[in-house]
């Protein structure tokens, strides 16, 4: 399964490590080049350098083919950790093939 990680910090990093020993293509997309750099001298994955925001750095990691995104943004709700993921932008709707108008 191809799947893209935005994020290469500490949870991206664990997430990568869990689902590259199960044989997935995994693709991580992160600012960061030292830090991408560190991930790919420990495991067989695709490294993006840049922002997960803009669809032409979402296309470069291969997008259009995956399967799985993980956006991992670790936050708390009243207490309780969560993460949670949804892309809203205009420029991000032919990830999900959903229409945002009258949004």
């Amino acid at each position: 399964m191809q799947i893209i990680i935005l994020g290469a910090g500490q949870v991206g990093t664990s997430v990568a490590e869990s689902l590259v020993s199960e044989h997935n293509d995994i693709h991580v997309v992160d600012t960061n080049p030292r830090r991408l750099r560190q991930l790919q001298s420990r495991f067989d994955l695709c490294a993006v350098v840049g922002n997960a925001a803009p669809p032409s750095v979402l296309r470069e990691a291969g997008a259009e083919d995956a399967e799985l995104f993980t956006n991992l943004c670790a936050c708390r709700t009243d207490g309780i950790p969560s993460s949670t993921s949804r892309p809203r932008s205009p420029a991000c709707a032919w990830l999900t093939g959903l229409s945002t108008r009258g949004r």
